[in-house]
């Protein structure tokens, strides 16, 4: 586990675009925090660092959208999938070329892929957030040595 605090937008930002340099096609990113954590703030600074030039936003009311740079980034919010039990092609979503980041991952925890790369963010205050990086699997723990080394 790998924890950062941040105290400002621009630290923030900077942590992501550091974090989108190192991805590569099928990495897969949890997202889990309360709302107004800075979960969908911190994927568009993620988008950014892919050279994704398209507004990014929450796919709240249409669970994915997808988004072109360096690497295809497919974002979803399954926040409204809660006590859902179709199978909605993750395999397909998951195990594909892009990046792939997943805001309130829990809810579909059983379809997750085995590995992956999860982040917990926490509010400690008005422009403070507390990281937390738990790395599954080795792909992971090697990206989160580098990216805090």
């Amino acid at each position: 586990m790998y924890e950062k605090e941040v105290h400002s937008l621009e630290e923030t930002n900077q942590l992501a675009i550091r974090l989108a340099q190192l991805l590569e096609p099928g990495d897969n990113i949890t997202f889990e925090g309360d709302l107004g954590a800075g979960k969908t703030t911190f994927i568009q600074a993620l988008a950014k660092g892919l050279g994704i030039s398209k507004t990014v936003n929450s796919p709240t009311f249409t669970i994915m959208k997808q988004y072109e740079g360096r690497l295809p980034l497919n974002h979803l919010d399954v926040y409204r999938l809660e006590n859902c039990d179709e199978d909605l092609g993750w395999e397909e979503i998951f195990y594909g070329d892009a990046v792939t980041v997943i805001e309130w991952a829990h809810l579909i925890e059983d379809s997750l892929p085995d590995e992956r790369l999860e982040i917990e963010i926490h509010r400690i205050g008005e422009n403070d957030r507390k990281f937390i990086f738990r790395p599954i699997g080795k792909r992971y723990e090697r990206l989160c040595e580098e990216l805090f080394q």
